[in-house]
């Protein structure tokens, strides 16, 4: 094992371009600083926001700039007081009225779906909060007073900002009452707990090395990544993750929806499956949560699962935010160690670049 650490780490210095493994060191540490950086004494609008009855939140986003809304809206059904809605795309819902609040993420502030949709909402009077480090959706705050901006920190890939742009999606919640607000030395434990688990899984230290040689076990074979409802959002993060940092396609399916369809294919009991199964890899994401028969549906599906290839990650924590924030630090890890084992530079993202610039040369948006 002495070696193969030795190589891992020869591969992060080789191959790790733009800090991917040190942005992954820092998860926790942007959370803290983002769940700091929403408050009255810097942002006053806020005030004015709380007094509002909002119907519910829409979010707006792209990529891992969506990511917080999707958590966002998890929390919202298990313990909030309004829905939260993910919106992915240029245009706005038509169903949509100004009592809904506009929650539009960007990293960057240059994403064109989420400027072209914050535009229409804004001229069909909507109150909007961006989080974005500048670019053209920071600069709208100053056109429209019904336009606020809690800015975020810049200087890296946006897959590897989730930390400081969902800290300050959560707060701005907390603050306005529609996500409970957690208590400080509960959020501090959390915190504390959460980057014991970031130590744990470097892959680089010798607690790694379960991770590693599932990022090892991983390589060869398709990825599954299955799990409850309430894991979801973790899961898509997990699929986007390997995506970009590692190169690999991966299949969600979510249970129980997945337990009246896909589960067919999966076979395990009968004939009557996918050929490809035997060779499929699974992750299956849990937690101490989970409804009762949704735990007997998962126990079910791991006793007949039809691959050798079979992973449970179980989700630490004392709160739904706490375990999907805790497989998120899992899943960075393993998606960078995968990367580096294929060869890949996690932050090379070639091909989204080669569609901007494609897309460049038609700057018209429809």
């Amino acid at each position: 094992m002495a070696d193969e650490m030795l190589s891992i780490d020869d591969l992060s210095q080789q191959l790790d371009s733009e800090g991917m493994i040190g942005f992954t060191q820092s998860f926790v540490s942007d959370l803290e600083h983002g769940f700091s950086a929403v408050d009255e004494k810097h942002l006053p609008w806020l005030q004015q926001l709380k007094s509002n009855d909002w119907n519910g939140v829409l979010c707006f986003g792209m990529g891992g700039s969506a990511a917080g809304g999707d958590f966002l809206a998890r929390i919202a059904d298990a313990s909030g007081s309004k829905p939260f809605i993910v919106h992915r795309g240029y245009q706005l819902p038509s169903w949509w009225t100004p009592d809904w609040l506009i929650l539009a993420t960007s990293h960057s502030g240059n994403t064109e779906e989420t400027i072209a949709a914050t535009e229409s909402a804004l001229k069909q009077g909507a109150t909007v909060v961006v989080i974005a480090t500048g670019g053209v959706l920071a600069g709208l705050c100053e056109l429209h007073e019904n336009c606020h901006l809690i800015p975020s920190i810049g200087g890296q890939p946006p897959r590897t900002a989730f930390g400081h742009l969902f800290s300050r999606q959560l707060a701005l919640m907390e603050h306005l009452g529609l996500i409970p607000q957690q208590g400080d030395d509960e959020r501090e434990a959390m915190l504390v707990r959460l980057e014991y688990a970031c130590q744990a899984n470097d892959f680089r230290n010798a607690s790694g090395t379960p991770l590693l040689d599932l990022a090892m076990a991983l390589r060869e074979h398709p990825i599954a990544l299955l799990g409850p409802t309430e894991m979801q959002p973790a899961l898509v993060r997990c699929k986007n993750q390997l995506n970009e940092n590692s190169g690999r396609f991966a299949r969600i399916g979510v249970v129980p929806e997945m337990n009246h369809n896909e589960i067919v294919a999966w076979g395990g009991v009968s004939d009557d499956a996918d050929p490809a199964r035997e060779d499929q890899a699974i992750l299956i994401l849990t937690w101490d949560g989970m409804h009762p028969r949704v735990r007997r549906r998962v126990d079910w599906m791991i006793e007949h699962t039809p691959t050798d290839f079979a992973w449970r990650i179980h989700g630490e924590g004392t709160s739904l935010l706490e375990v999907l924030l805790h497989h998120c630090i899992v899943m960075d890890w393993l998606t960078i160690a995968l990367a580096l084992l294929h060869g890949k530079d996690p932050a090379a993202i070639r091909p989204i670049q080669a569609l901007k610039g494609y897309l460049s040369d038609d700057a018209s948006i429809e």
